[in-house]
């Protein structure tokens, strides 16, 4: 997959800060373009007509959008890292992972309490939706902490998930949870991920304040 003229489109403290950090692991030349949401339902109808963040440029004509997509893209630009596995199973994995934070962590259980309006048009019922939201956002992070069983969530070494789960794991502290001491196993993970210099450089990009624990 060609690899010049690679544009990243983001919302600071989104989800797309997953992809971000993977291609500063690339070692790639790209351009970052930050958005905000007016942008995202004006100009930026002609990159992505979801208006959805992240989407990805390749070649200034290959336009991808979807999280597990745009990893799985990057990934194939510097395949001998195996930032989406080592093997074709451990891809599937990451896949799935992928999929799954995509449409259920992301799309049903933070897009409740953030976004209940995209749920149901009567604002009467937002806080049920809000209280639903927030169920499942913590069925999700303890289906995520007893699943993992190491630093790393597909085999043994760094991969697109560990990034994700490393977004998703800063939107836990947004909402105040308690995520160091309800899921130590996932603030192991991502610790590791914080450290490595492209989790800082794209935190520091995207002007946001380095990882901590709280």
């Amino acid at each position: 997959m060609p690899g010049d003229n690679i544009k990243l489109w983001y919302l600071p403290g989104s989800c797309a800060l997953a992809p971000h950090i993977l291609l500063r692991e690339i070692g790639k030349d790209f351009e970052l373009v930050e958005m905000t949401m007016e942008k995202l339902s004006g100009e930026y109808d002609a990159i992505n007509p979801k208006r959805r963040v992240p989407a990805l440029a390749l070649n200034s004509n290959e336009i991808i959008t979807e999280n597990p997509a745009v990893m799985l893209a990057i990934s194939n630009l510097a395949p001998e890292k195996h930032l989406m596995g080592k093997t074709q199973m451990d891809t599937v994995r990451a896949i799935e992972w992928g999929t799954w934070l995509s449409g259920t962590m992301h799309g049903q259980a933070f897009a409740g309490v953030w976004r209940p309006h995209r749920f149901i048009g009567e604002p009467e019922f937002y806080d049920k939706i809000k209280a639903q939201g927030m169920i499942t956002i913590k069925e999700s992070f303890k289906f995520i902490e007893d699943k993992l069983s190491g630093l790393h969530a597909v085999g043994d070494e760094f991969t697109g998930t560990d990034a994700y789960l490393f977004a998703i794991y800063r939107w836990g502290q947004t909402i105040k949870l308690p995520m160091a001491s309800d899921y130590p196993k996932l603030t192991a993970l991502v610790l590791e991920v914080s450290k490595r210099e492209s989790a800082i450089a794209a935190l520091k990009a995207e002007g946001r304040p380095p990882f901590t624990v709280q």
